[in-house]
């Protein structure tokens, strides 16, 4: 029985890196959110034969194929032509579908679209054009061996329209599925802590490790999927985020409203990454104060109050330099809680004692000041992600203990 959905992203410039292909990575993403699992992405040329292949790998295995791209006017959008040949059948105008995407504009656009309709009109005889209400090539749906294919434009605009409009309806929930975000733990002390439950024959488990978070996602059926999260959740209640919270800002902003508790950040080699993943939580400005970047050691003295003899005494990357940040940041904008990041992300600045990727954390709080060190490795962007997660993990933790 045919099942699950194949991805087909189609276009010679997604194959010599002019370009990256978004349309497939953002259905799976919400097929994986309908549970619905993506048997396989391919990036194919605009090549007849090559779509001809997936078509012949996918029809009868896969429940549903979606195509992007190759739709357009001009001669290397071969996709339509493609889809007549593997059905074995020419092309003809759907010339009511067709009128209604010409009805959308005027004058001069509308005469731009009327000279395309001899290519853009067509689909393979007995298949469906699509309408599309974004752009002006028609989609293409049709049936073969219990698979249903859609073919869209590569747009991505246009592509998700009419996924939404023509495709995502169509689907069904194939199995039920939860998922558990981590915080604390690596990928693979946490598979050993949960081994019994990650390899429970009954159900599908991913783990999918990011900067400071490991998200756990359960398929199957649903009151096994329920009973493992249930038991994901008893043996760490202290280091899972609550349902529905995507990501650790969303946890703190969330929490730190839950606690009536204002935050502020006082920022360094993060450069305002941690101000910046609070900011984006819709409803942050009812917690968040403001986030100082003070990456010179004058502003660390002018703005946040760093003594000029500690910075001497200890230097900016120190654990006396974040608690000063720290308690600087929450007497500026007068928060109940305070974070402060300082550190050596790199590629320069390192030394025998300080190397790259240390960096030290403080922490200003009602329950009093604290600062620690963590010792990073990987490239520049690499110690500032993990920093920014580890200074998010922070404050949740602190506002969880207050």
């Amino acid at each position: 029985m045919a099942e699950g959905v194949a991805l087909l992203a189609i276009g010679d410039e997604l194959l010599s890196g002019i370009r990256g292909d978004t349309n497939c990575t953002w259905l799976a993403s919400r097929l994986h959110d309908a549970g619905v699992p993506v048997r396989g992405i391919q990036v194919l040329p605009d090549d007849e034969g090559p779509i001809l292949e997936a078509l012949g790998r996918w029809v009868g295995k896969a429940e549903f194929i979606v195509l992007s791209g190759g739709l357009g006017p001009t001669h290397d959008d071969r996709t339509r032509e493609a889809l007549a040949r593997y059905l074995g059948v020419g092309l003809k105008p759907d010339e009511e579908a067709y009128d209604r995407i010409v009805s959308r504009y005027a004058e001069p656009l509308k005469s731009r679209i009327e000279a395309t309709r001899s290519t853009q009109s067509l689909i393979p005889e007995g298949a469906r054009g699509l309408f599309n209400s974004q752009g002006s090539a028609l989609g293409i749906s049709f049936s073969a061996h219990g698979t249903e294919v859609f073919a869209f434009p590569g747009v991505p605009w246009e592509f998700r329209a009419m996924a939404e409009e023509s495709f995502l309806p169509r689907i069904r929930n194939l199995s039920s599925w939860k998922q558990v975000l981590v915080s604390g733990w690596s990928e693979s002390l946490l598979a050993e802590k949960l081994k019994g439950t990650l390899e429970d024959p009954a159900l599908h488990v991913s783990i999918l490790p990011s900067a400071g978070l490991v998200t756990l996602v359960f398929r199957g059926e649903a009151e096994k999927v329920e009973a493992a999260v249930s038991r994901v959740r008893v043996t760490l209640p202290s280091d899972c985020l609550e349902e529905g919270e995507a990501d650790m800002a969303t946890a703190v902003v969330a929490l730190a409203r839950k606690k009536r508790a204002s935050l502020s950040c006082a920022e360094s080699c993060t450069g305002g990454l941690v101000g910046a993943g609070i900011t984006g939580v819709p409803g942050s400005s009812s917690v968040f104060l403001g986030s100082a970047v003070c990456y010179s050691n004058g502003a660390k003295t002018s703005i946040l109050g760093v003594g000029r003899a500690l910075l001497e005494a200890h230097g900016a990357v120190s654990g006396e330099c974040a608690v000063e940040m720290a308690r600087g940041a929450r007497r500026v904008f007068g928060s109940d809680l305070a974070i402060a990041i300082t550190g050596i992300a790199g590629p320069d600045g390192g030394t025998a004692e300080k190397p790259v990727g240390t960096v030290w954390f403080g922490v200003s709080g009602p329950a009093g000041e604290r600062s620690f060190v963590r010792n990073l490795a990987g490239d520049r962007s690499h110690i500032r992600r993990w920093s920014t997660a580890i200074a998010l993990e922070t404050l949740w933790r602190n506002l969880k203990e207050g």
